[in-house]
């Protein structure tokens, strides 16, 4: 890459930085290498109040990338249980996950593949998914976005709530249903659409919305007009990258996945 070129992987971390702009004083949860380098691109750029933790017991001053530690980080105090649910279940807490699958209504699922009863793969359970998910914000990523991942009908098991009116007794959804963005290796989304439909808000260099479309298992709306490119990263947001992940981390996620060969300039 030339200086003033990016990675597929930095891309999506400064989309990913993007989801807690205006979000205030929450704890940011990214899970998996670019969302949480996403956080930590957040909190040194224009988000400076969001929280962020090392990864394990403590909230840092300044964010803690993947990887072996190259400096012990300055901590600012215990993320013990008591902590972090005192912010989870007041809302103050705005998460990006990485699930396995998620539906047209935004439904996600981390427990299996196939029937719940004989899965074809069992995983992690659903786990907080489901308080989670009327709890405090939360938005998406896919590191690979096809059919297996966007899938036709419902997810195969719903950990997550969604924007389902099947689900709920009065078609309506639980008052702390608040999901915002998906970000994947092809564009940028939301729920913006009529009912809640998901929304291409922006497509990464050398992406059509027709290539989305064919990749995704049920229909999608867009923007009005002329679908935008994904912003790209800044050079003071390239260097604040390197900083967060000097291990570079960020290099292996698309190392298997033909799109992660996107370069732009």
């Amino acid at each position: 890459m030339t200086q003033n070129s990016y990675s597929l992987a930095e891309l999506v971390i400064a989309a990913c930085a993007e989801v807690w702009r205006d979000d205030g004083e929450v704890m940011a949860t990214g899970i998996g290498p670019l969302p949480r380098i996403g956080a930590g691109l957040a909190k040194l750029s224009f988000a400076p109040a969001i929280q962020t933790t090392d990864g394990e017991v403590y909230y840092t001053s300044e964010p803690v990338g993947p990887g072996k530690r190259t400096a012990e980080p300055e901590f600012e105090g215990i993320a013990n249980y008591d902590r972090v649910f005192s912010a989870l279940w007041s809302g103050r807490r705005h998460a990006l996950v990485g699930p396995v699958q998620i539906d047209r209504f935004g439904q996600a699922n981390i427990s299996v593949i196939g029937d719940h009863k004989k899965p074809k793969a069992a995983m992690l359970g659903a786990r907080g998914f489901p308080g989670n998910s009327i709890s405090h914000p939360n938005s998406f990523f896919f590191a690979n976005h096809n059919k297996r991942a966007f899938v036709e009908g419902e997810v195969d098991f719903v950990c997550m709530a969604g924007y389902n009116p099947a689900r709920y007794r009065n078609g309506g959804p639980p008052q702390g249903l608040d999901l915002r963005r998906i970000i994947t290796n092809l564009c940028v989304m939301d729920f913006g659409g009529p009912d809640h439909q998901i929304r291409v808000i922006s497509l990464h260099p050398g992406v059509t919305f027709e290539e989305v479309q064919d990749n995704t298992g049920f229909p999608l709306a867009k923007v009005v007009g002329d679908i935008p490119v994904t912003p790209a990263p800044t050079p003071e947001q390239l260097e604040l990258i390197a900083k967060i992940d000097p291990n570079n981390v960020r290099a292996t996620v698309f190392k298997d996945n033909p799109a992660g060969d996107r370069r732009a300039a």
